[in-house]
């Protein structure tokens, strides 16, 4: 007997009343029947929505909009987008189509939006794109995607030299507080190879977020979208940012641009997942963060790279916290695993005045290889052996404890090193370079040496 021949007639007005649930002429509803710091308990509703479905729910102030977190077989726990809610026992609660979409414009460049996609800044209403994207959306296809290879200059001297990046390519920016990632950041928001720039602040204080915009982005603000979710707002306002952002590159991606994303920070985002899933009751795995944090992070992050045929790419940069400059600490190591490579920021380089304060010797780049010449890949290789040996004597050397003359390779280290390592600092004042190599010839002993020598 087919599945059919044994349906009932109540069957069938399910499936019928849940169609209908899902047109704007025919809404359901429920009620609020319990209301916690963080969730909502709704009833009436759990037949007719699907996790991540978002939902209206009447406030005292007006529509109040909400996801569905939980589904239960007489209840379902939804989390309000804002904190301050004004919600009250039996308010009811009105199903939507579906998951949040946002519909995006090329009017859009120059704007500051909050992570629903709403303006925040003093413009005009904004213009609503003819296609909507699921702001939650999917990446395309591993098969169908274009491959990397085509090199973007950021105009960060240690990042060029150090860390080449390709367009496309997902990096992180590793650091604990206070050490320059947020300038770092702006310094690369520059980057002449994007044609757009996405920014997300999330999890940012609210005293900085102009300051940032109209001081650190303002030669570049007219081709930013920034996507803006501080430190105050609800931990699902600061989750949803980055997929806000996401979703706004994704739709300049499609249309042939090459889009530079960059969000500051992806463990704040991480910390706000964590807020709402331990308050759904799941249980911790790792330093308090639940198992779903592990499992989105990757949802969100494979959504950038290139596109498929005909598309532009997604560069992405993202700031990593380092929670008390442990780089052990567990977003860091997940990330580090999905990311196309990771630059080091060390706290006590920036104390020498060395700005940025990247690592050369704990950076990576995993795409070096396809943007780096034979020469400009040997001269890097060997120059990261100096700088290694320099290091590991600065010790021996700061009491006295080595005589010039004894290793060659040292005295040689020892007469470069220093020259890079000023050579390499960069303020955010100071105009981007478009080829360090040629620049390096400059500076180092012996001329043309970085483009073909050895710098020993």
């Amino acid at each position: 007997m087919t599945a059919e021949a044994t349906a009932t007639p109540f069957d069938r007005l399910d499936e019928l009343m849940a169609t209908a649930s899902r047109t704007p002429a025919h809404r359901v509803s429920g009620r609020v029947v319990r209301i916690s710091t963080t969730f909502l308990v709704v009833s009436g509703l759990s037949k007719f929505v699907s996790i991540g479905d978002a939902v209206s729910i009447a406030g005292l102030g007006g529509p109040v909009l909400a996801e569905v977190a939980t589904i239960e077989a007489e209840a379902i726990n939804v989390t309000p987008f804002i904190a301050d809610h004004r919600i009250e026992l039996g308010a009811r609660v009105t199903a939507l189509s579906g998951q949040l979409t946002l519909s995006p414009h090329e009017s859009w460049l120059g704007r500051t939006l909050n992570a629903l996609g709403q303006p925040i800044d003093d413009g005009d209403p904004l213009i609503i794109g003819d296609r909507a994207f699921t702001i939650h959306g999917t990446p395309p296809s591993p098969l169908r995607r274009n491959r990397l290879g085509t090199p973007l200059t950021t105009g960060v001297k240690a990042i060029d030299l150090f860390t080449p990046i390709c367009a496309g390519q997902r990096l992180g920016i590793f650091a604990g507080s206070g050490v320059g990632k947020s300038t770092l950041l702006a310094m690369l928001s520059r980057a002449p190879s994007s044609d757009v720039t996405v920014l997300a602040l999330v999890g940012e204080r609210s005293r900085e977020v102009r300051d940032f915009l109209d001081d650190t982005l303002a030669a570049s603000r007219s081709r930013v979208v920034s996507v803006v979710a501080t430190s105050d707002e609800s931990p699902m306002m600061r989750r949803l940012a980055p997929s806000t952002a996401m979703c706004i590159a994704e739709y300049y991606r499609d249309r042939g641009k090459n889009v530079l994303l960059i969000i500051d920070s992806l463990t704040r985002y991480a910390h706000a997942m964590r807020e709402l899933a331990l308050a759904a009751d799941e249980p911790p795995v790792a330093r308090g963060y639940p198992p779903s944090v592990f499992s989105n992070l990757p949802r969100l992050l494979e959504r950038a790279g290139p596109g498929e045929e005909g598309a532009g790419t997604i560069t992405a940069i993202l700031s990593v916290l380092v929670d008390g400059d442990d780089h052990n600490d567990p977003i860091a190591d997940a990330a580090r695993g999905i990311l196309d490579g990771h630059i080091v920021l060390d706290r006590g380089i920036a104390s020498q005045g060395r700005l940025p304060a990247v690592d050369p010797l704990a950076s990576l780049s995993r795409l070096a290889p396809k943007i780096r010449t034979k020469n400009q890949a040997q001269f890097v290789t060997q120059l990261i052996e100096v700088i290694s040996r320099y290091e590991d004597t600065r010790d021996l050397r700061a009491i006295s404890g080595y005589r010039p003359g004894t290793d060659a390779t040292l005295d040689r280290a020892m007469e470069i090193v220093p020259r890079v390592y000023e050579a390499m600092k960069q303020d955010l004042d100071e105009e981007p370079v478009a080829d360090v190599f040629a620049y390096l010839s400059e500076t180092l002993p012996g001329g043309q040496r970085s483009n073909s020598a050895s710098p020993r």
